[in-house]
């Protein structure tokens, strides 16, 4: 499986919060499978972190890489992609992990309602 964390998800796994599913900590412990983590979600825990709205580890980039997650960038295909897409979320780093998820053969763990309106795979958070 190729999985694509959603902001929530990356945060219970660091924390290791019983919040998250036992089937996305399988999912994500398994090593046969591919952990991906966008910018898209370090650029909102930073924004969130900044102005208080969130705790989270100061050193996100050393989390990802210590917990063997690739790092996903934002190109510019994923940007076209994530200002196409219906209305269905109005968050712009949801759209942007949506758009990425499509654009890579992804599926995203998450408890977002919305996120599955999109078509794209997803795995309860």
């Amino acid at each position: 499986m190729r999985l694509l964390l959603d902001t929530h998800a990356l945060l219970w796994w660091l924390t290791s919060d019983p919040t998250l599913s036992g089937a996305a900590s399988a999912a994500i412990a398994d090593e046969g499978n591919a952990v991906y983590v966008s910018a898209a979600t370090a650029w909102e825990i930073s924004i969130k972190r900044a102005i208080g709205k969130l705790e989270s580890p100061g050193d996100l980039e050393a989390q990802v890489k210590w917990h063997r997650f690739d790092p996903l960038p934002i190109a510019l295909r994923h940007a076209l992609a994530a200002g196409g897409l219906p209305h269905h979320h109005e968050d712009p780093f949801d759209r942007m992990l949506v758009a990425q998820a499509m654009a890579e053969g992804l599926t995203i763990a998450t408890r977002d309602p919305r996120i599955p309106l999109y078509g794209v795979p997803t795995l309860a958070a």
